[in-house]
């Protein structure tokens, strides 16, 4: 496999997202066009996918687009009530894994892959705060396909703004942003193609 080709500035540079209570940058070119469509495809065919199992107000509901947690071992995370254990990271993720640590300057043991097939497949409103996540640590996310909207939304007075993340763009979340927005991937009638998302993350609860 062939280089990925890095989009140079740092996570310093550029303006921040959020006009207040966090940090977000968006690099429209991590990795180059040609190689996001080589990602995708190996991702997509290597990848142990499944369907995400949510359990909300006390129902358990399987979700249409696929998901897949990978990471270092002993990387357990839980959401929504369903406890997820790592599978291990292939050549092509560590690559990626690669970029993300570089521009972020930090390094992660962990990764959540969302499969969204079309459109009509999205995230609702929430925030990556559960406790096994390092509160201090950065999240980068890694869009690979179908260009959507993400959305962010303040807690307390409801600000809201939103972008348009490209194929091979990175979106990187600093603290204390998941204490104070809630994100979301936005539905959308429009005719969009599939998308993988790679979420790198510090998982601090790890066990042997």
């Amino acid at each position: 496999m062939q280089a990925l080709l890095l989009d140079a500035p740092s996570v310093n540079t550029g303006m921040n997202l959020l006009r207040k209570d966090g940090c977000v940058y968006y690099h429209p070119s991590l990795i180059d066009p040609i190689q996001c469509t080589s990602l995708f495809k190996q991702l997509f065919q290597s990848l142990p996918w499944q369907a995400d199992q949510l359990v909300m107000f006390g129902k358990q509901i399987t979700t249409e687009r696929k998901v897949a947690w990978v990471g270092d071992q002993g990387c357990t995370y839980t959401y929504s009530g369903v406890k997820k254990y790592p599978e291990p990271w292939t050549p092509e993720l560590l690559e990626i894994k690669a970029l993300a640590e570089d521009i972020a300057q930090w390094q992660f043991n962990s990764c959540l892959l969302n499969l969204y097939h079309n459109g009509s497949e999205g995230m609702g409103w929430h925030s990556d705060n559960e406790t096994e996540l390092d509160p201090l640590a950065p999240i980068v996310s890694v869009s690979l396909g179908g260009v959507r909207k993400f959305g962010f939304k303040h807690r307390l007075d409801k600000t809201s703004t939103s972008l348009f993340l490209e194929d091979g763009s990175a979106l990187i979340m600093h603290a204390p942003t998941q204490a104070h927005w809630n994100h979301s991937l936005l539905k959308t009638k429009t005719d969009v193609g599939p998308r993988i998302n790679l979420t790198f993350r510090s998982i601090q609860q790890v066990s042997s």
